[in-house]
């Protein structure tokens, strides 16, 4: 069967008027945010070495193993289509040395990950995220905690759920992993062929698996924070109070781990109800990256934009909702008109105002019906006679009153 070459490929989407409106709404709420935070954004490559996301995000994750878009360059280099945001930002921070201390940046842009697509999972998908530099800190996870919930909210998706848990600090992982692993032991057969496979290469993963026969023996188990030391568990409290004396009322799920190795301390995911049965919007935690002097330890957070476009939509928000529309449009009849038009198109725009026109020589009903399409808030209407008189017609599209204006004071009307 022939392919329509007029189509993107499975699991990509063209993004497009109205809803590139909303888009750019939420793009430009973001970046205000950000900047009450002192965040400065980082734009890093879409394409990097593989070992740049199978070094931080592990080899055992779902991502690594199923998909990632991995191939070899012309040079027999692994390269690889960033899956998430963290690993790339890390390796430009872990390069710079004493610069990265403390560094706040964020990030917004595509992500692609092979796998079946469905409502608000790509393949090319978007996430806007940020990476708050620094050593475990309780007060930073909280702050992070509270920074993507006011995104959220400056979004107008002000019902979100926040559940939290701690994976504990990176020291004692793999006692963690073993007390885990014994746990499960006698449930092993029962389980999933990847979870099967996980009890030997990421034991942890176990719990995030969403088959209902696992998730029935991991809700049988303790909690992890019992096989944790106390300093641990003393910073997660610490991280919940934070977040109470914010006012915030985080959940505590002690089975939520999220599926990235480089994860320890806190852990945290946002739902919505308005995405039904699968309700996860966002989420983040702390991590730690790296080994030696290119070890960087920080928290972030990403949001997955498509998912945020869905639950706009089942709240009634739409694209159409932020089309802000041209201020003019020119109608020119004969083509002196259209030639002064012209001119008046460019200083109009040198003004800082918006507009259009026709250059095709097009009837007046078919200009005028451009005008509509455009959402022009005026029309500017010049013929021979206005040219004889020098004048505009200029006419409100939303009252339909008409009035007569001279081209150098027409600026300054438009701007009354």
């Amino acid at each position: 069967m022939a392919s329509n070459n007029s189509q993107p490929l499975q699991g990509m989407t063209d993004i497009c008027a109205p809803e590139v409106f909303l888009w750019q709404q939420l793009e430009s709420v973001a970046r205000s945010v950000f900047d009450l935070y002192g965040f400065c954004e980082i734009r890093t490559p879409v394409l990097e070495r593989t070992e740049v996301f199978t070094h931080s995000i592990g080899d055992d994750t779902d991502i690594v193993q199923k998909e990632m878009y991995t191939f070899e360059d012309r040079g027999g280099r692994s390269l690889t289509m960033r899956p998430e945001g963290t690993a790339g930002v890390v390796r430009y921070l872990s390069g710079v040395g004493q610069e990265a201390r403390d560094a706040r940046v964020f990030y917004i842009g595509p992500m692609y990950r092979a796998e079946r697509p469905q409502a608000g999972r790509k393949r090319q998908f978007h996430q806007c995220g940020v990476e708050m530099v620094g050593e475990a800190n309780p007060v930073l996870d909280a702050e992070c905690i509270a920074l993507q919930l006011q995104l959220l909210e400056a979004w107008g998706l002000t019902d979100c759920s926040v559940q939290v848990n701690t994976r504990g600090q990176a020291g004692e992982t793999g006692a963690i992993a073993e007390q885990l692993k014994a746990e499960l032991e006698p449930e092993r057969e029962n389980l999933c062929e990847d979870c099967r496979r996980r009890m030997d290469a990421n034991v942890l993963r176990v719990l995030d698996c969403k088959n209902p026969a696992c998730g029935a023996i991991v809700e049988k188990l303790p909690p992890i924070t019992e096989f944790m030391s106390d300093e641990s568990s003393e910073y997660f409290e610490n991280v919940v109070a934070a977040l109470q004396d914010l006012g915030l009322s985080p959940e505590v799920n002690p089975r939520l781990v999220r599926g990235l190795d480089y994860y320890n301390h806190t852990v945290w995911e946002i739902t919505h109800k308005a995405l039904g049965a699968q309700d996860a919007l966002a989420g983040g935690g702390r991590y730690t990256i790296g080994k030696g002097k290119n070890e960087l330890s920080g928290v972030g957070f990403a949001i997955g934009m498509e998912r945020v476009m869905m639950a706009l939509e089942a709240k009634g928000v739409a694209g159409e909702d932020y089309a802000g529309g041209l201020d003019v449009w020119l109608v020119s009849m004969g083509e002196a008109a259209m030639a002064a038009n012209f001119k008046l198109e460019q200083k109009l725009r040198a003004a800082g105002v918006s507009c259009n026109m026709d250059l095709n020589g097009r009837s007046m009903k078919a200009q005028m019906r451009a005008a509509n399409r455009a959402d022009a808030k005026f029309v500017v209407i010049r013929g021979e006679s206005e040219m004889e008189r020098g004048i505009l017609l200029l006419k409100d599209m939303d009252s339909g009153e008409q009035t007569e204006e001279r081209p150098d004071t027409l600026v300054a009307r438009l701007r009354s």
